[in-house]
């Protein structure tokens, strides 16, 4: 194996490691686990990343998509090829201040982004508490809401298209589509066609889509950002109004896809001015239903 990643490392505009330091390096995150990697890829350009794939289904491995590693629960660690594009996919692309949309590559830092947004009046609303060094990439993965996302949505909600690589290296666009739109993709014999066949398959069951919505949380519940938003797209598919793959990409943790930019909703910035209200209550119940009339506002 070291011939064959010495091999790939050549191959590669950006760097890879497989010593001993570097791997022990990325055997964790900010979580309690810990697991040595096969390498550790810093990749320089969408083709590196191409490769990467092509390497890991040549040999059996998986990619590790990361970026700033805040994750808690070890969910970019694992014995396969960590991908760090902290490093060198880190630009605002492209900023439309009169529709509100930024589209970022996925190295971008949280505050960062909305440091660059403030000037225009905008912002992008999820904020993660580790929102000074978490990077959109990573938020998008772990869809990351923060303690406004009652009213400003999750990183979800605000995510409008992503520009991904497949699990054969093409690239994909997953964004908001009509009907049309999306049997035109099942025709395709890709496998972006697959994945839009496959899909359709599991939703357009009636049965699918009923067991789905009712094992799934209640979608009220905004802070839920853990497995595959199927109870979402199950919601909508039977109209297949907006439609978007982006859904089931949020919260993935990097498992689909491999994220190399995302165009995101953007918001007003709130009021300067911010107040605090005392509210007494007699007891525990009495707060608790206070606190639902104060939701209502």
């Amino acid at each position: 194996m070291t011939e064959k990643l010495k091999k790939l490392a050549a191959g590669l505009e950006g760097e890879l490691f497989y010593d001993k330091t570097m791997r022990t390096l990325y055997a964790t995150d900010a979580s309690a686990y810990r697991e040595l990697p096969l390498a550790v890829a810093i990749p320089k350009t969408e083709q590196d990343i191409q490769e990467l794939i092509h390497f890991a289904a040549k040999e059996k491995t998986s990619l590790i998509p990361r970026t700033a590693g805040t994750s808690l629960a070890g969910q970019v660690v694992g014995n396969g090829i960590v991908v760090d594009v902290s490093k060198n996919f880190t630009q605002i692309l492209e900023l439309n201040k009169e529709e509100g949309w930024v589209r970022v590559q996925p190295g971008v830092i949280r505050d960062d982004l909305n440091a660059y947004l403030k000037p225009y009046g905008l912002m992008f609303g999820p904020e993660t508490a580790t929102a000074n060094r978490a990077m959109i990439g990573g938020m998008i993965g772990n869809n990351s809401c923060g303690q406004h996302s009652i009213v400003w949505g999750t990183t979800r909600d605000q995510l409008l298209e992503t520009k991904v690589l497949l699990s054969d290296g093409s690239e994909a666009i997953f964004k908001s589509m009509s009907r049309q739109e999306w049997e035109a993709k099942t025709l395709l014999s890709t496998v972006e066609g697959r994945i839009y066949n496959e899909v359709s398959e599991l939703l357009g069951d009636v049965s699918n889509r009923e067991h789905i919505c009712e094992a799934f949380p209640d979608p009220e519940i905004k802070r839920r950002n853990t497995g595959y938003a199927l109870d979402l797209m199950a919601s909508s598919f039977p109209k297949m109004d907006g439609i978007n793959l982006s859904t089931l990409v949020a919260g993935s943790e990097g498992t689909l896809c491999f994220v190399t930019s995302a165009k995101l909703r953007l918001m007003q910035l709130p009021p300067k001015d911010v107040a605090v209200i005392a509210v007494h209550t007699e007891t525990i119940h009495e707060a608790m239903l206070a606190n639902l009339i104060a939701l209502e506002h």
